[in-house]
């Protein structure tokens, strides 16, 4: 018994030194990337791009993995269940923060992830068909106070972010809008334009184009503060205190993944995100770069899930 409880002991010891070498030299080879949009998609740039300078940071490639589905609970559903060593990673955007509030997922949202960091801050806005007589943000609100209902609010599907973000504006406006789901930005902006709904919440990649070119009005976007990119409109919450919704993109691995592997890809993707071509073209594409803490990163994610389960309960959204 002596004997083997000593060899058991032998074999512990030198398995440790073995594993810190495995961390220690991590990556040596390649490691998957996994993308729960369609290719082509906005959060599948961004993810290539920032793919692309983490290869040429560890000299290993971070290969691009897409499976699209259930507004990205697919996808992660997959990273979840992947070994924890650092070789499985996700690009996530802030529908997975949406998806824990509305759906019963197969993981634990919070506890069986390990985030690494941010990629950048996507402000929504808020805009409105020019036939719409509110000239700036109080007008709006007056406007559909004294109209419960009056207003069509479109949005890329229930249960989407910009769909809960227009729900959480109500709740807190005390207004009353009618929401028309559609199936993805293109048609609900056609729609908008077109004058067949009046109100949506989107991106500025999506709306600015059109807003340029006098076909739709921008009033507002949805960050705490004004966005660089849209200096110009307000944030809601300088008319209704405490109205805040973010849009993310950020970078997480399976829970237990070695911290040290964690802390590189948190160093890396910071270094990446003062990198001046990479800075202006997540800006073209609407996003603000915005590196922080694994901690920090944790900290947005277990916010948001709270908030949207907040919204979700109150306005009684189902999916079907």
């Amino acid at each position: 018994m002596k004997r083997k409880h000593a060899l058991l002991l032998l074999a512990l010891a030198s398995a440790l030194p073995a594993a810190q070498a495995q961390t220690g030299k991590w990556p040596d080879k390649p490691v998957r990337t996994v993308v729960p949009m369609v290719a082509g998609g906005n959060a599948d740039i961004i993810a290539r791009l920032i793919a692309a300078r983490l290869s040429e940071q560890f000299g290993q490639q971070f290969i691009i993995d897409n499976r699209p589905g259930a507004g990205g609970s697919i996808g992660a559903a997959i990273v979840v269940r992947a070994n924890a060593d650092g070789y499985t990673m996700i690009v996530m955007s802030s529908s997975y923060a949406a998806n824990a509030a509305l759906y019963k997922l197969p993981y634990d949202p919070i506890k069986d992830i390990a985030p690494i960091g941010l990629i950048g801050i996507i402000p929504f806005i808020l805009a409105v068909n020019p036939s719409v007589k509110a000239a700036n943000l109080k007008d709006f609100i007056e406007l559909a106070r004294a109209k419960p209902r009056a207003l069509n609010v479109g949005s890329p599907g229930t249960g989407s972010t910009p769909h809960l973000t227009a729900e959480l504006f109500q709740q807190m406006s005390r207004t009353e809008m009618v929401h028309v789901p559609y199936k993805g930005d293109g048609p609900a902006i056609g729609d908008l334009i077109a004058g067949q709904i009046q109100v949506l919440f989107a991106t500025g990649l999506v709306l600015t184009p059109h807003i340029n070119a006098g076909r739709l009005r921008g009033l507002a976007v949805t960050t705490e503060k004004r966005s660089p990119a849209n200096s110009d409109l307000p944030a809601i919450g300088e008319l209704v205190p405490g109205y805040a919704v973010d849009g993310w993109t950020g970078i997480w691995a399976p829970a237990g993944t070695p911290k040290e592997i964690v802390s590189k890809l948190n160093q890396a993707l910071a270094r990446i995100l003062k990198q001046p071509d990479v800075q202006e073209r997540l800006r073209a594409g609407g996003a603000e770069p915005t590196p922080c803490t694994p901690v920090e990163f944790a900290r947005l994610i277990a916010r948001d899930i709270a908030k949207w389960s907040r919204v979700v309960k109150a306005g009684n959204i189902k999916i079907d």
